[in-house]
């Protein structure tokens, strides 16, 4: 792809500062279980406390991060496939996680993309483009002098094709993607290539290209009731990561009621999947 591709690519979050950590939420246990890897083990291999993905809300630098999921890779292996669609296979509509709430809660992708990139979490923007045929999402991960885990870049794509696959009930599949993938192994190429429905380009950052349609079609998740509720605490949230402030309650006061709220509604109304 063109390196012109992510030039002059606007970010609806390019006034906010960026946090400094990366999240980790419960969900990630159910994730991990779901896909088939071992969790205890995974925590193991990276030295991190055996119950952290009981916690909530648990924080990480970007070192930490990537270790974990360096050890995700390692612990899952590849006897079922790349683990990063393994993960995004087993994504669900009832895996509580705020940021994908954003996502479903929009009224199609353009405006799930729209909240993802000025809500995102973590030391990473995501950078849009749109033009009358296609939306280029394109994402940047803020610590350059660390490597990043092929493993994190592709499950980060596949989850955007995942939660727009869930949210429309449709066969979505990216007109382009890819990241920095110079040696992507046969069996793994072919895989990519057969879920995503495009092969895996070699590409400077990760990136995926969706065709207009697609980013226009209606969300059958879309839920302005549930949106209205939980923004006022998802910019509260946002303020005290940029200010740096230890103090979370105000979102963790938030964040138990609303768990209640959503696991009460009908199974086939909730606005909510993992990644």
């Amino acid at each position: 792809m063109p390196s012109a591709l992510t030039d002059d690519l606007t970010a609806p979050n390019h006034r906010l500062a960026h946090a400094s950590t990366f999240s980790v939420w419960p969900g990630w246990r159910v994730l991990l279980q779901d896909a088939g890897v071992n969790g205890a083990n995974v925590l193991r291999r990276v030295k991190l406390p055996g119950d952290l993905f009981a916690r909530e809300s648990v924080q990480l630098d970007s070192a930490t991060y990537y270790r974990l999921w360096e050890a995700i890779d390692e612990e899952a292996g590849n006897a079922g496939g790349p683990a990063s669609l393994r993960f995004a296979q087993k994504m669900l509509t009832d895996w509580f996680n705020p940021e994908l709430f954003v996502a479903l809660c929009s009224e199609d992708l353009n405006g799930a993309l729209a909240r993802l990139a000025k809500y995102k979490s973590g030391p990473v923007a995501l950078k849009l483009e749109h033009n009358a045929r296609s939306t280029t999402a394109v994402l940047e991960f803020l610590d350059r002098a660390l490597t990043l885990p092929r493993v994190l870049m592709a499950f980060k794509l596949a989850f955007f094709v995942q939660h727009a696959r869930l949210a429309t009930r449709g066969p979505v599949h990216p007109l382009r993607v890819g990241w920095p993938a110079p040696d992507l192994s046969a069996r793994d190429a072919d895989a990519y290539a057969a879920w995503f429905g495009v092969p895996v380009e070699d590409l400077p950052v990760p990136t995926v290209v969706f065709a207009a349609q697609d980013t226009q079609r209606p969300f059958l998740t879309a839920n302005q009731g549930m949106w209205t509720f939980f923004e006022p605490a998802l910019r509260q949230r946002s303020i005290w990561r940029r200010s740096n402030n230890p103090n979370t309650c105000c979102w963790h006061t938030f964040l138990v009621p609303m768990q209640g709220r959503w696991a009460a509604q009908p199974r086939d109304r909730r606005c909510w999947m993992g990644g």
